[in-house]
């Protein structure tokens, strides 16, 4: 029963923290399986109130138990009931809930189809809807969204509808309307501004002011996760069992956006010795995230103490400035001052944390370095892409450098956002060490828009 996150609905949640949540009701989804001869999935929907002692008092089992043993109690309850909505057995129904995917499972299955070009459903209250990445959509698939029925929308950040011009109804997305005379190519130029300045006129673009953009908004939250362009196909349905019956991946969405937004979680998996031309003395950390993401690094130099402020830099990988020596930035001299600096004084710890290109990924980068040559600055170029200035969570690396035992950090950085960021999420940045270098006739303009725009202090 440990395995408690194999339910429908609920994630990670273990019989100590059940009962902080209000859910409403659970949901037990009995698929296929050779044990479970069904032709269909069953659900099965037991609804409960809100609170510990509510729940407690409802299945008759005294308060006074632990929380964990309430938990225990209630969901032996419900799979009991279970057995007389569907003749399977007790441990059937355990080994079913140990076996099948949690929803960070199938959010990480959701990312995978979205960059192969499947359509994920999406569940709301009461609506349900396929979306499907703009970018590698097909002319079989986009046919194919449109037999199941009309209302096929554009969901685009409120970033990239303002450069194509059309209205934001819903403050921060655009829901386009999808002409059926439209094919991918129209989408794609809607999706990705390569062309903009070749082919400006894409419109009149129609945009839906109407209806809930909930399930637009969480589509557009995982489709970034995917690292593709922020724009996606979303096809309303009535048939909530479409998901099923064509075998993609369905997810609750309020669900999904809530753990979208959640801190990623790191755990350690290994770490070992490495003399550098910084320190002989270096040791590399590699930490793997719990919800199946990009693992993380951190590079210590010396033996810091955890008593004392460490000099501390966080790194976001960056593959052109760091492995080509990229003059168009500043990321590959910074990484090797900092190790310097770090190797001069004994002691540090530089955290390599795997958001490249601010977040957006090395493809939407290069697409933003393409923009650049055609003459926007950094952060016009994100947005005529549809992202933020920075997609970047640095709530990773203040989790990083909690897991490792320091609380105080003399920062390196010249980045406000990540002193705040640390100062806001359990350490103390005692001191902001200034990391001016690497500058080039290149990257001069670069360095210039992120102190006007990004308020970084060079």
């Amino acid at each position: 029963l440990g395995a408690i996150g194999g339910l429908e609905h609920i994630e990670f949640i273990g019989h100590d923290q059940l009962f902080r949540q209000c859910f409403a009701q659970i949901v037990i989804i009995i698929y296929q399986q050779d044990f479970i001869q069904l032709c269909h999935g069953v659900t099965f929907v037991c609804s409960i109130v809100n609170t510990c002692g509510a729940v407690a008092r409802k299945t008759r089992f005294a308060t006074k138990l632990s929380r964990g043993r309430v938990a225990t109690r209630l969901i032996v309850s419900i799979l009991t009931k279970a057995r007389y909505i569907w003749p399977v057995t007790f441990p059937n129904l355990v080994l079913h809930m140990v076996l099948g995917l949690t929803l960070v499972e199938k959010i990480n299955r959701a990312r995978a189809d979205m960059r192969l070009g499947v359509p994920v459903m999406l569940q709301g209250v009461g609506e349900q809807a396929l979306v499907l990445a703009a970018e590698v959509v097909t002319p079989a698939r986009l046919e194919g969204l449109r037999a199941l029925g009309p209302g096929l929308v554009l969901a685009l950040t409120r970033h990239r509808a303002e450069t194509l011009k059309a209205r934001a109804y819903d403050g921060d997305l655009a829901r386009v309307i999808v002409p059926d005379d439209m094919g991918c190519d129209w989408l794609r130029a809607l999706a990705d501004p390569a062309d903009d300045l070749r082919h400006p006129m894409k419109g009149p673009l129609m945009s839906m002011r109407d209806g809930q953009a909930d399930l637009h908004r969480v589509a557009l939250a995982l489709v970034k996760s995917a690292q593709l362009l922020p724009a996606v196909l979303v096809l309303p349905l009535a048939d909530a069992d479409a998901a099923g019956a064509f075998g993609l991946t369905a997810l609750d969405a309020q669900h999904l956006g809530h753990e979208l937004q959640r801190e990623t979680v790191l755990s350690p998996v290994i770490s070992a010795r490495l003399p550098m031309a910084a320190a002989q003395a270096g040791r590399v950390h590699i930490f793997r995230p719990r919800d199946g993401g990009v693992e993380h690094y951190a590079i210590e130099i010396g033996q810091p103490d955890r008593t004392q402020p460490v000099l501390a830099r966080l790194h976001s990988a960056c593959f052109t400035g760091d492995v080509l020596g990229s003059l168009k930035c500043d990321c590959g001299p910074q990484l090797q001052a900092a190790l310097a600096q770090m190797g001069q004084e004994g002691a540090g710890v530089l955290l390599y944390l795997n958001q490249e290109g601010r977040g957006i990924g090395l493809a939407n980068k290069m697409r933003a370095y393409s923009l650049q040559d055609q003459g926007f600055d950094t952060v016009e170029a994100n947005h005529r892409l549809g992202f933020e200035d920075d997609e970047r969570d640095f709530r990773i690396g203040a989790g990083l450098l909690r897991t490792m035992g320091f609380g105080q950090v003399r920062l390196l950085t010249n980045n406000p956002r990540k002193v705040d960021m640390l100062n806001t999420h359990g350490l103390s940045v005692v001191e902001r060490v200034a990391l001016r270098v690497g500058e080039t006739e290149e990257n001069r303009a670069y360095l210039a828009t992120k102190a006007a725009k990004s308020g970084h202090f060079l």
